[in-house]
């Protein structure tokens, strides 16, 4: 599936109003929370991986993601390609440690 292509199935679920950027930013905070908990009680807390419900908070979200976009006029596949772009130029030979420590904050 296209990036774009899942944004445009997803709006079919997005309850469209005035505040979504508000609704969607709030949402995408809340279910990164549940991810990063999940995470947290696997690695400190003697927690199983749960593969399957990393799937879904992964999924939710991105739904989050997708429609913030989409409320900002902004389209998934535009903001990857520029993210992209904004890395390459950051750290053309790839990440390292050297690299981060050294790269220039205007970048």
């Amino acid at each position: 599936m296209k990036l774009n292509e899942y944004q445009a199935l997803s709006a079919r679920t997005a309850n469209t109003h005035a505040n979504e950027e508000v609704n969607y930013a709030l949402g995408l905070t809340g279910e990164a929370g549940e991810y990063a908990d999940m995470i947290k009680k696997q690695y400190f807390h003697g927690h199983a991986d749960q593969l399957t419900e990393k799937k879904k908070e992964l999924g939710d979200i991105l739904w989050y993601v997708s429609q913030s976009a989409r409320a900002a006029g902004l389209s998934l596949e535009e903001i990857a390609v520029a993210n992209i772009d904004k890395l390459r130029k950051r750290y053309p030979e790839g990440f390292s440690e050297e690299a981060s420590i050294n790269r220039k904050e205007d970048e």
